[in-house]
């Protein structure tokens, strides 16, 4: 089985279940007993009051497409979202699930924070603040074990504080290694639109008035106006070269940026007219420069905002892979370099050890200095220092 996190409680890992004999330790500092179970923490009319206040109430569609399309009558998956102190605020599911849950007070207002219940997926992924897996036994409760759990925490795009929880709970199918990428892939959309709904209503304009190019990690773009029309990989790399230059480029200097070899002005024409053609009534292109004469955002200019504003966390999950990786064009391959390279700069002055790591895990897995400066920052007790150094031999060998 794959370990996709050293925080993962996967059985057969003695790293895992050294997360857990944490988590076991603090239920026994707080004196609780196998026998604990959690408490309603909020009645109907505090609960109504916590939901409509909290800060992921806006995102709530958002978890609901990713993840509540799995989680119908029959998946035996209950999908449950809490605040930052562990109180349940949304259960939603499997119905003849959520009815076995309620018999352990796994509903909509009750604390199952880890003080409370102790190793939870929901109650420990706040503890740590990190994403977990709980596999039955390994829950302290005894009424709790015969389920299993996986959960993330959702943190505030700008500012990093901790928001609250992201779980899925059922069988030991929820444990499995898909489970939790899918549920940080969730996490990071949750962050996004927290972040674009801020921007959205601090510039007070609705997010589709401005069309949008994805180019990172594609190599056939898309851009979106409400509908999605895919680009071929040329006419990408001449949008996102225009875009990263609104100041406009002559015919020559467009040509030389996306062939060394063919710069024949008559192709870049004809391109250039397929491409009016195909974003016709979307985006406006100019001649004599070849400029965007109408806005047009990306998924560029989001990255190297978030970056500008110290959001490393989303900027990193908004970062899906190189710019127009097939490309061979060398206005897009300088691009890509600084992209990536502001990218890993930032990271690596700035962001903190969870957003290193999460780094070095993708996008990083070949680079040596990340992976020692990740070593160097972690804490001499640290779980993960097992995990970091054997790929830090690996690359070594590889190298030698």
């Amino acid at each position: 089985m794959t370990t996709l996190s050293p925080w993962l409680a996967q059985p057969g890992s003695s790293e895992e279940r050294a997360v857990v004999r944490a988590s076991w330790d603090r239920a026994r500092r707080e004196r609780l007993a196998p026998d604990v179970s959690a408490s309603l923490a909020l009645d109907d009319d505090a609960l109504a009051a916590a939901r409509a206040a909290h800060p992921l109430t806006p995102a709530l569609p958002v978890i609901s497409r990713l993840l509540h399309r799995d989680a119908d009558d029959g998946s035996g998956v209950l999908v449950a979202v809490g605040d930052a102190m562990g109180r349940l605020l949304w259960v939603d599911g499997d119905r003849s699930l959520k009815a076995r849950g309620e018999s352990m007070l796994f509903v909509a207002g009750a604390d199952w924070s880890e003080s409370r219940v102790g190793t939870s997926a929901p109650g420990t992924a706040l503890a740590i603040d990190h994403a977990i897996q709980i596999h039955r036994a390994e829950h302290f409760a005894e009424v709790v074990q015969p389920w299993s759990c996986s959960a993330v925490p959702v943190h505030d795009p700008e500012h990093g504080g901790l928001l609250g929880v992201i779980d899925i709970t059922g069988g030991s199918e929820v444990v499995d290694p898909h489970v939790l990428p899918l549920l940080e892939a969730t996490a990071a959309a949750v962050e996004r639109e927290l972040l674009v709904q801020r921007l959205t209503h601090a510039r007070g304009a609705h997010p589709t008035e401005v069309p949008v190019l994805a180019c990172l990690g594609v190599d056939t773009g898309i851009v979106t106006d409400g509908r999605e029309r895919r680009l071929t990989m040329r006419h990408t790399e001449i949008l996102a070269l225009l875009a990263l230059h609104p100041e406009g480029l002559s015919g020559g200097e467009l040509a030389a940026m996306l062939s060394e070899h063919d710069a024949s002005p008559v192709t870049l024409r004809a391109e250039m007219t397929r491409l009016k053609r195909a974003l016709s009534g979307v985006v406006r292109l100019e001649s004599r420069p070849y400029r965007l004469a109408t806005a047009l955002e990306t998924d560029v200019d989001r990255l190297l905002s978030l970056l500008d504003r110290g959001a490393h966390r989303v900027a990193l999950s908004c970062y899906r892979g190189p710019l127009v990786p097939g490309s061979i064009a060398p206005g897009i391959v300088a691009a890509r370099d600084e992209i990536a390279g502001r990218l890993r700069t930032a990271i690596l002055t700035s962001a903190s050890s969870e957003v290193l790591y999460d780094f070095a895990s993708t996008h990083g897995r070949t680079d040596r200095d990340a992976w020692m400066q990740l070593l160097h920052g972690l804490p001499p007790r640290s779980p993960r220092r097992a995990a970091v150094v054997e790929h830090l031999e690996r690359l070594d060998r590889e190298l030698a």
